[in-house]
């Protein structure tokens, strides 16, 4: 049998093993728990063992054995955890001026505070592959947050007291309701943080290009054929447009996504809540993140949809596709060195090939078109994400934040390695530019209204076909003088209306 012909032969013995390891670790063990290696947590499905020296509970522990997908480079983002950590303290505050006991709230701020900090990353184990709502990922951030408080207050961990996982740290709310507002938090954060700074730096830089280039005149192209001539500068403003745009669209849906879940508890009637709980825990998130968080005005939308982020997507998507554009021009007028466009000298970052000697290729921009790629992608899914709002609740929760995250991510850091490795030290190959200008048959566009159509289009023809100038054919054709054509054909006069 071949050793690369069966997947099971390769397969079997590692789902043994595994299965294995899952049932010796749902066995509630006295010897295992005696060691101090482990402790035993409990919930309503009972005992289980979890590592002494972790935070986490039972119901973590559950989804850490029910859900090993991709564990290794699928872990839920940071940016949710810490968002819920934003949230768990907002509510704590909150909670404390409708009766929950001022200790228990203090330690759970405490134990909020160290969550939002990343001090407890570690004890944030579970993938984005697990329940649709995020079931799983709030119950794991309640349970880290209620054992360090329990720690805190002098405690014994896995005894939910004095704080309780549900009734203490979840009070007034539900994970329908809180991973949703964790989502909201995470991203807006995100774009403030991350994209948006990015876009400002890469517009930024292509600006000044545009600036340092503006008087130098080159050959336009449309549909990968010699056009008429613009300016750098010209071009270059194209970008610097696009990218003005990309940030005005990404202000464009903040609005929306600063809408709050929070309140609409299980499917959005805000069951087992108080009146003006969520505007006051909006507030507090609000003072936190300095970004005007405010409860969203129909709780029902805000736990069964998540269009706001499908929306959000798709103006990453076109970002996306605007980068796509810059990141193709950039690397065709650099392509050569000799024998491509060669209009622009990109900056030499690395050895281009293996076999090749002092190959240098456009790296930078093939990173950032394979970015462009991926966040294509992640709107697709998140699209097919926000789609599956089944009633009273959309069930791709973890996806879509997953998507969204990434691709915030990814564009921001593109940027900003676009423009430090790519566009600062950008320069334009003049001599290469004059040379293509000079040689251009479109400059002919120029004598239509002296000459008109028809004629210009066959001197453009005769240059064509037999290998003259354009010069060199009007004047042979007998239909313009050469006096005339130099004062008509001036690339510096075809950049703007007459």
């Amino acid at each position: 049998m071949p050793l690369f012909g069966s997947s099971a032969i390769l397969t079997a013995p590692s789902y043994r093993v595994q299965r294995v390891f899952r049932l010796l670790s749902r066995m509630s063990s006295e010897s295992v728990a005696a060691t101090g290696a482990e402790r035993t947590e409990r919930d309503t499905f009972g005992p289980i063992q979890v590592p002494s020296n972790k935070y986490w509970g039972a119901q973590t522990q559950r989804s850490l054995l029910n859900f090993d997908i991709c564990r290794d480079t699928d872990r839920m983002p940071k940016e949710v955890i810490h968002a819920f950590g934003i949230l768990k303290k907002a509510a704590a505050v909150v909670n404390r001026t409708y009766g929950l006991d001022p200790k228990i709230a203090d330690a759970i701020c405490s134990a909020a505070d160290e969550v939002l900090s990343g001090k407890l990353d570690d004890h944030f184990p579970l993938v984005v592959w697990q329940t649709g709502s995020g079931t799983q990922s709030n119950m794991n951030c309640n349970e880290v947050i209620s054992n360090r408080a329990i720690e805190i207050l002098g405690g014994q961990l896995g005894s939910k007291s004095p704080v309780h996982p549900n009734d203490h740290v979840n009070m007034s709310q539900s994970s329908n309701d809180t991973f949703p507002t964790a989502m909201h938090i995470a991203t807006c954060l995100a774009i403030h943080q991350k994209l948006l700074p990015a876009l400002e730096q890469l517009k930024s830089s292509f600006d000044n290009k545009a600036k340092e280039f503006a008087d130098i005149v080159k050959i336009g192209r449309t549909h990968l054929q010699d056009a008429v001539p613009l300016s750098f500068g010209q071009e270059f403003s194209g970008y610097v447009t696009q990218l003005s745009y990309a940030q005005e669209r990404l202000h464009s849906c903040l609005p929306r996504l600063y809408y709050l879940a929070i309140g609409g508890t299980a499917v959005g009637t805000g069951l087992n809540t108080r009146k003006g709980f969520d505007e006051k825990v909006c507030a507090e998130i609000a003072k936190y993140t300095k970004l005007p968080f405010q409860p969203a005005p129909n709780k029902f939308e805000a736990l069964a949809a998540h269009d706001a982020l499908v929306e959000c997507n798709g103006i990453l998507n076109t970002i996306a596709c605007s980068l796509m554009k810059i990141a193709n021009d950039i690397r065709w007028m650099g392509s050569g060195p000799r024998c491509g466009l060669g209009e622009l000298i990109l900056p030499e970052n690395e050895p281009g090939s293996s076999i090749m000697p002092g190959k240098v290729n456009p790296t930078q921009c093939e990173a950032m078109t394979m970015v462009c790629a991926q966040v294509m992608g992640n709107s697709v899914a998140a699209s097919v994400g926000g789609s599956n709002g089944h009633f009273e609740l959309n069930v791709f929760k973890p996806l879509i934040v997953r998507n969204t995250l990434h691709s915030i991510r990814l564009l921001a850091d593109a940027c900003v390695s676009f423009d430090l490795h790519c566009i600062k030290d950008l320069k334009v190959n003049k001599s290469r530019v004059e040379e293509l200008v000079k040689n251009s048959l479109m400059l002919v566009t120029a004598l239509n209204p002296v000459i008109g159509y028809d004629n210009a289009a066959s001197i453009a023809k005769k240059a064509h076909r037999e290998g003259l100038t354009l010069r060199e054919a009007a004047i042979q054709s007998g239909i313009i003088s050469a006096e005339k054509f130099d004062q008509v054909v001036d690339p510096k006069k075809m950049l703007g209306p007459n």
